[in-house]
Order: structure tokens, then sequence, then C-alpha cells
């Protein structure tokens, strides 16, 4: 129940993602001092990267604290103790491993929270009348984790067709819903860094169900999301395609005229002032609340535009880590990316025709393609929905997948149907494929 609680509150109720990330060290803490049982330990290898890219990547920003004395501060929230919330995963992940969820949670809950952000957004553009959607929070994180919550439902989707059971028509529709609500969602909140992400996170849609429908089936389903997509795009009351033209509007604003007072135009201003920043200090950057300062000097001496002082961050992760922290900090912000990217690529390649551990694996490579393509023109990281997003999914999908895993390890093998393959896993968790009897 806390794996659908982080992921179905996550944009819909404030401060649902750290009363559930605090429940979950609770409850945790509690079944570890109370069962008489003591738990199976199940780490392996692939566990300790992961929690060595979560502490590296804490760690290095703790010390960066530590050297400047200020904490990170977050638009309208103030100082908050984000370098620590790495370290709180690590410990979560520790201890789902001992206490494997449901996978299914993982799917009701990307589902629903899909649901709630496209219901939200329709009714504020609609009714309110409001020009972005945003749920009262910035609208760009509020986008872009409705939009990753749709493609989560999409991915729901092939879960349900790959199982072809009657109890799961229920949440096969819910997710047909909730993937074209959370993907208008995004369209709604006007965040165009997200759109950006769109065809990758479609791509790794795509790649798990090509080995799990026929290929009419697949064109078909591509086809027709394609032409749902085009209608709010192309309605001049949802205010997309009027939101596309200002970019190449601002763009030949900025290179011909040098014009930088649009938002395109302060964003390629921040880059450049970034990799100044980076050049002066290129291996600890400057610091926490440093970093600002000295993005004020660059205003003042001239060399950057003047209202660039106005932002709390460089909205490029990669840029204003460095910049804060230095090549040291950016290496760890590309294993935080890398490490989950990589171990969730290996468990789709070798999960052979698995269906289930196909779709759980491409859910795990989407949250960090996703994240790393917002982070081209947002600072996600340094936002309390981001950060507790990128690090409660993948967690999550990391951990419902091992423990899917575990449950085919268990399953029985000795009379396998005849027209299926079955799969084990041997005590590395690594899948086993038999080969299935034939017919004749």
């Amino acid at each position: 129940m806390l794996v659908f609680a982080f992921v179905a509150l996550l944009v819909l109720i404030p401060e649902a993602y750290r009363i559930v990330a605090l429940l979950a060290l609770l409850v945790l803490a509690v079944g570890a001092l109370t069962l008489r049982r003591a738990p199976q330990w199940r780490l392996d290898r692939d566990d300790a990267w992961l929690c060595l890219a979560l502490v590296l990547y804490g760690g290095i920003w703790l010390l960066d604290v530590w050297r400047s004395g200020y904490w990170p501060m977050v638009d309208g929230a103030g100082y908050q103790l984000l370098p620590i919330w790495p370290l709180v995963a690590a410990l979560i992940l520790v201890g789902m491993r001992c206490y494997p969820p449901n996978p299914r949670m993982l799917w009701w809950g990307a589902c629903c929270g899909a649901l709630g952000a496209g219901t939200i957004a329709l009714y504020e553009r609609v009714v309110l009348g409001v020009e972005r959607a945003s749920n009262g929070i910035n609208a760009i994180p509020f986008g872009n984790l409705s939009l990753l919550l749709g493609s989560l439902s999409l991915l729901t989707v092939l879960w349900c067709l790959r199982r072809q059971r009657p109890r799961h028509v229920g949440l096969l529709i819910l997710a047909m819903v909730a993937a074209l609500l959370g993907l208008l969602g995004s369209l709604l909140s006007g965040t165009r860094g997200g759109w950006v992400a769109l065809p990758f996170v479609l791509l790794i849609v795509y790649r798990a169900a090509r080995d799990l429908l026929p290929l009419r089936h697949l064109r078909l389903g591509a086809g027709g999301l394609v032409l749902l997509m085009l209608v709010p795009i192309l309605l001049p009351q949802s205010g997309v395609s009027e939101r596309v033209g200002q970019v190449a509007d601002d763009a030949q604003r900025y290179w011909q005229r040098g014009d930088a007072g649009s938002s395109l135009g302060v964003r390629l201003e921040l880059w450049r002032a970034g990799v100044m920043l980076i050049s002066e200090k290129p291996l600890l950057g400057f610091g926490e609340h440093r970093m600002e300062k000295a993005l004020g000097d660059l205003a003042e001496e001239g060399r950057v535009y003047d209202r660039v002082v106005i932002h709390m961050q460089l909205h490029n992760e990669v840029i204003d880590t460095a910049a804060r922290r230095g090549l040291l900090g950016a290496t760890s912000l590309l294993l935080l990316y890398g490490i989950p990217l990589w171990i969730f690529w290996k468990k789709l390649r070798r999960a052979g025709h698995e269906p289930g551990l196909q779709v759980l694996a491409a859910a795990g490579m989407m949250v960090p393609v996703a994240f790393f393509d917002f982070g081209l023109t947002q600072s996600m990281l340094r936002d309390l929905r981001g950060l507790s997003g990128y690090l409660g999914l993948c967690v999550l999908c990391w951990v419902t997948l091992r423990a899917y895993e575990e449950t085919l390890r268990t399953l029985p093998i000795s009379s396998p149907p005849l027209h299926r393959t079955p799969y084990i896993a041997d005590d590395k968790g690594e899948l086993i494929v038999q080969r299935s009897r034939s017919r004749s």
C-alpha cells in the first residue's frame, strides 16, 4: 500500500511524498524490530550498484553543504534537506528488498496518479481558465511527472494484456484512460521540456511491446495513440501550438538580435553563464548559495543578461550541478542516471520472452531516461516533487522487478502448458529459459 500511495499521490496531494517516505521508514523499522523471523537477505551486486549511486550522489551533496554552510534553497519552499533524501532512498531500497512489495501496486498507483493529474489539468484549463495547469505547484514538474505517469500507464496496458485474465480487465480499462489523461495533463501544463522526452519514453514503450503484441496490433495502437495526441495539440484552446511557435520566435530573436528577454533566451543565457562558472572552478564548483552570488556578479559585470539573477537554478541539471559541485558532483549525477539505466537495461535484455519482466524493466528504464530529458531545460532534482519522484520511482521500480523475479523462481515447472514457455530463475536472479514441449 505504501508503493501505491507514493506513486498515486506524488502530484495530487501536497506533502504526500514526504509523509509516505517517512511512513515507509517507520513501517520497515517496526517490522525489523518486532517480527520474530529475521528478514531474508536478498541483496546482490545490482542492489549494491544502485545503493552506491544513491549514496555517492547524496554524500557529495552533503559534503558541499558542509563546505558552503548552506542547505539547498528551493523556490517557494526555502532551505530544504534535499541531500539527505538519496540516503533515505537507499535505506528504503534495502528494507523493501528484504520485505518485497506486490508489483501490481506500482501499476495501480501509476494509473491513479495519471488519472488524477489529467483530471486536474482539464479542470484547471476548462473550468478555471488558467493559462497552464499546475495543481498549485510549479507547472514544469507537474507536467513532467504527469507525462511520466501517463507513460507508465501505457506499460500497465501491456502488463494487463500479457496476463489475459478477467480480473485484470478493470485495471486494463483504467490504464487506457489514465495513459491518455496523463499525457494530456502534460500538454495542458504547457511544459515544453517534457514534450522533448515524449518520443524517447514512447520508444521504450514500443521496445517493451515489440515482443508482446502482434505487429498489426502494435501498429494500430501506435497510430491510434498518435491521432489521439494530435487532437488536443491542434486545438487552439489547448495552447500547445502557440507554445511551440513561441520557441521559434524566441530563438530567432536571441540569435539575430541578442534579445534574451524571452523564456528561451533567458535559458540560453543561464546555460552560457553556467559554462563560465564551470570554467572558473571546474573541480569542486562554487557550492550552494555561492553559485547564485557568482551568477549575480556576472550579471553586474554585464557579461550575461541582467535578469538571470531572478532564477535560483540554471535550468539544466548537468550545468547547474557542475557549477555548484564541480565535475565531481556532475559525475555523481551522471552515475545517478546511468547506473539505474544500466541495471534495468541488463534485466530487459536477459528477460527473454517473459513479458512481466520486460514491462517492469522498461518501466525502470523509463524513469532515468525521462528525467535526463527533463533535466535538459529544468533542474528537476532541485524540486521537492522532482527529486522525490526520481528517487522513489527508481527504487520502487527496482524492488517490484526483483519481487516479480522471486515469484518466477517459486513457480512450479513440473507440468508446463503446451503453448507456454516456462521461466525460472537461478540463485543469482538470472532467468533460465527451458525449451517448451512440442505439441507432437
